[in-house]
């Protein structure tokens, strides 16, 4: 490999030993986990919708409404402990748990292939994954493997070539932590050139059930059945095309067999290719790195934290690893790969920082892929949503859940120390992503804006109280996952709720048509309470006199109005910026979660303190928080495989460097401090435009723009450089941008 393909791919000198270091593919929908071992070569199949039924998907919202205005009463008189027992007492209920398919196993019919502990399994052995294509390869002497998940056929797709190869081909349901009393059902046929395998699995006390289908071709050589698989003797090449379906009947899996198509493998990947490669390559991130250490497989490059060539790899990691989770579903807490039944905290959607964090990169990374399956997933669950504004709080419009398995959107998680049920910032903060779509692809989904109307409405109806000082009081109140420290989790007026009404007030009279609606809720935003500074001189997480802070803890709900509203920036709230930073600064990391650290990078990076940006960026590189596939954890020392790293480090690499709203560009606003220099390209704005970024260690910067539509820009820097429009031959004053009329800008040493 050379040049880019460094920073374009990963590889390992030795095939997976744990799933959870297996090379990744996947088209958002099927996954595929490859482990890459000629003496058993493993294919791990994922599908987004596989979640096992455990009676949640029939839970609907507790009718609380008729209780709430006693719970009101309570809290603005001072009763801290108010609502430990609203809704509480119910059984803690997780959402069906997200769950691995089963395995497509090849195996040699006889022990001609060394175990890896055996020292003859490495020698010409590569596993290696190509971030532009999907393709992920184990070779080794003559033996090739190839796999990757087609984005055109949504099939996984496997050729194996060796001479005169002689295997045994099966499915494999047996995962960790499957349940024991799974209904397993096989069928094996043979068909001219090769045969088919399908797998039926049915869950257990369930009528529900998966299947799972891989078609086998051979070139030459003879195929037969053998036990519970297919034995293929003297072929030089195998191609195995696999798929499964969820409560697939016969008649879905005869389609389904039917509909897998015919062509060979170069075919195959050519339809891929015209989808997968151009996605990812529209935006690339290039530092100076040390070749020596570009060429490192991925396990040792992630043994060197400082190095420029772990973050560029990494970059390229976490879009590769978006894009393949992203299709009819965004990201769960595990991406769309795991290769364990009992996947921690169900594997879920986690709502109140998790999912937005993973796709924090979307618009600017320019993966529309990732904020069209968002779009699915809450668009999907409206109505669920509507349930619960009125279920919990007797009210129009909607409420989103804190958890989610991608099929009920009805809020269940109910416990007295996380009474996330009583959130009601949700359906704002999970809108923001598709604002940010909108505003960078400059299309606006009508389907956004009457959500929007109805994350308004439900604020007309929920805000029906007032403070001692003649404010609107937002109660009950909840700032995920935190609470006071001198007081219990549900309270009033915190800051991430009264941001949230703030915005979808305001947003939503900004979109709509009718005057007076427009009016009234603009009338309502301003009687909110302004946003609270402590004697710390910090933003306070509740702007309710009495209550006072705990700072040691991983969220950072109260930051929502700085990353990603912006409602709080430098440029137009300084003090209030200042107070945004302050309780940055006294911010503790608690367990050293990864979402914790990479939150704060994203907000450090809004409020221009690149230092702070930098050490929570180098907690992740250096806490051991990658595995082998790159795929992050949630903790330190690779414990609990989580994608929250993975893909939450290339929002937070863009933000050190670019930012953007529909009337400001900011250049280097925080430069991360192991990347003096390098290039940024194909980022996407929110006032339409492509930008391409050259910086050096000197503090010189070229930025091209490369306008879509026409627009008025602020330009700012993060450092006081000096600051020249090329294109004009001027200082840069407000822009002027012209669709299809490039820009250039050239940033001077501080």
């Amino acid at each position: 490999m050379t040049g880019r393909a460094h920073i374009d791919g990963t590889w390992e000198p030795r095939p997976a030993v744990r799933w959870e270091d297996a090379f990744l593919g996947g088209n958002g929908r099927h996954g595929a986990m490859v482990y890459g071992d000629p003496a058993d070569d493993r294919v791990i199949v994922n599908h987004h919708t596989l979640v096992r039924p455990n009676g949640s998907e029939h839970i609907r919202p507790p009718e609380l409404a008729h209780r709430l205005e006693r719970l009101r009463d309570a809290l603005l008189t001072g009763d801290t402990t108010a609502g430990e027992q609203f809704g509480a007492g119910r059984p803690l209920a997780w959402v069906q748990p997200f769950h691995p398919a089963f395995q497509t196993r090849i195996r040699p019919t006889q022990a001609s292939v060394p175990a890896p502990g055996d020292d003859r399994a490495l020698v010409d052995y590569r596993r290696s994954v190509d971030f532009a294509t999907g393709e992920i390869t184990a070779a080794r002497e003559g033996r090739r493997s190839q796999v990757f998940v087609s984005r055109a056929d949504d099939v996984i797709v496997q050729r194996v070539t060796s001479p005169g190869l002689a295997v045994d081909l099966t499915l494999d349901h047996a995962l960790p932590g499957a349940p024991p009393r799974l209904a397993i059902g096989r069928s094996t046929a043979l068909t001219p050139g090769g045969g088919r395998l399908v797998l039926r699995v049915g869950y257990p006390d369930s009528e529900l059930a998966y299947t799972g289908v891989t078609v086998v071709r051979a070139d030459g050589g003879r195929v037969s059945v053998a036990s519970e698989g297919i034995r293929v003797e003297g072929a030089r090449s195998l191609l195995l095309l696999t798929r499964v379906r969820r409560h697939a009947g016969d008649l879905d899996l005869a389609a389904e067999c039917a509909a897998l198509p015919g062509d060979g493998y170069p075919a195959l990947l050519d339809r891929h290719l015209r989808l997968h490669r151009p996605a990812f390559e529209r935006a690339s991130l290039t530092l100076d790195a040390d070749p020596y250490e570009r060429a490192l497989p991925g396990s040792e490059l992630v043994r060197l934290p400082g190095s420029p060539a772990l973050v560029e790899r990494l970059f390229a990691a976490g879009r590769y690893h978006l894009l393949s989770s992203s299709g009819v579903l965004p990201p769960r807490l595990t991406g769309l790969w795991t290769g364990d039944w009992d996947t921690a905290w169900s594997g879920a959607f986690t709502t109140n920082a998790n999912l937005n964090l993973q796709i924090a990169s979307a618009a600017a990374a320019a993966l529309p892929e990732a904020s069209e399956a968002h779009a699915a997933l809450v668009y999907g669950q409206l109505g669920d949503w509507r349930d619960n504004a009125r279920a919990v709080f007797g009210a129009r419009g909607i409420v989103a859940p804190s958890h989610t398995d991608g099929e009920s959107g009805h809020t269940r998680h109910f416990q007295r120390a996380y009474p996330l049920h009583l959130w009601t910032a949700g359906a704002d903060w999970l809108l923001e992503p598709l604002l940010a779509h909108a505003e960078t692809s400059g299309v606006t989904d009508p389907r956004l804006v009457e959500a929007l109307h109805e994350a308004a409405l439900f604020y007309e109806d929920f805000l029906t109280r007032t403070a001692p000082d003649g404010t609107v009081a937002l109660v009950p109140s909840y700032s995920p996952e935190n609470r006071p420290a001198n007081a219990s989790w549900v309270t009033v007026n915190a800051t991430m709720d009264l941001a949230a009404a703030r915005h979808a007030l305001t947003v939503s009279a900004d979109r709509s048509p009718d005057r007076s609606e427009a009016a009234r809720r603009r009338e309502l935003a301003s009687r909110l309470p302004d946003f609270s500074v402590n004697g710390d001189g910090a933003l306070t997480e509740w702007a309710w006199p009495g209550l006072e802070e705990n700072y040691d803890h991983r969220h950072l709900s109260h930051l929502y109005p700085v990353w990603p509203l912006d409602a709080i920036n430098p440029y137009d709230t300084p003090e209030l910026s200042a107070a945004a930073h302050r309780a940055l600064v006294l911010r503790g990391s608690e367990n050293d979660s990864a979402h914790g650290h990479l939150h704060h990078a994203l907000v450090a990076a809004r409020l221009r303190d690149g230092a702070r940006a930098s050490a929570a960026l180098n907690a992740v590189l250096a806490g051991d928080f990658f595995h082998d596939s790159l795929m992050s954890t949630h903790y330190p020392g690779r414990d609990v495989y989580n994608a929250d790293a993975a893909h939450a480090l290339p929002a937070a690499v863009i933000e050190s460097l670019v930012q953007s709203t529909p009337h400001r560009l900011v250049l280097l606003p925080a430069p991360l401090t192991g990347c003096p220099s390098g290039e940024l390209c194909g980022i996407r704005t929110r006032f339409g435009a492509v930008l391409d970024l050259r910086w050096s260690a000197d503090g010189t910067a070229t930025a091209v723009l490369h306008p879509t539509r026409t627009a008025r820009v602020d330009v700012r820097t993060g450092g006081g450089s000096t600051l020249t429009d090329a294109s004009a031959g001027s200082t840069a004053a407000p822009l002027e941008l012209a669709a299809g009329v490039d820009r250039v800008l050239e940033l001077g040493p501080r």
